[in-house]
């Protein structure tokens, strides 16, 4: 049981295990301010410029059954905001990450032991020759 424990907690104390709790956390938080602000903001606008209800509803029939469109046409809506941000951020983590890495390429490399050795025995090969 012991044994069980400890591999227990290695696994939910890895990086990248933290690293997703966290990223669930806080997505789950970006979500109610993507809502917020569509329900909010988005959806008045809407009303206004189009006149259009977005929390409108169909009634499918007298059999009292509705489709909430509305609803849906929010959560669409919900979903291109909170994809373009996602896509902002990757765009930003990217150009950061790259940036790290022109240094890196910026440095000369240097040339493997074995080449090197290899090149000071071609050039001693070549005086001797001479001589």
């Amino acid at each position: 049981m012991k044994k069980f424990i400890e591999e227990f907690k290695a696994f939910a104390l890895k990086g990248n295990v933290m690293d997703m709790a966290i990223g669930v956390i806080i997505g789950a938080a970006f979500g109610d301010i993507v809502t917020a602000f569509t329900e909010d903001f988005i959806n008045p606008l809407i009303a206004c410029i189009g006149g259009a209800e977005v929390g409108g509803t169909i009634k499918l029939g007298d059999t009292g059954q509705y489709l909430n469109w509305g609803h849906f046409v929010t959560a669409v809506i919900n979903f291109i905001i909170m994809a373009f941000c996602i896509f902002l951020m990757m765009k930003a983590v990217n150009r950061v990450m790259a940036i790290g890495k022109k240094k890196e390429e910026e440095k000369p490399a240097e040339p493997p032991k074995e080449e090197v050795l290899l090149t000071e025995i071609r050039d001693l090969l070549k005086e001797q020759a001479k001589k």
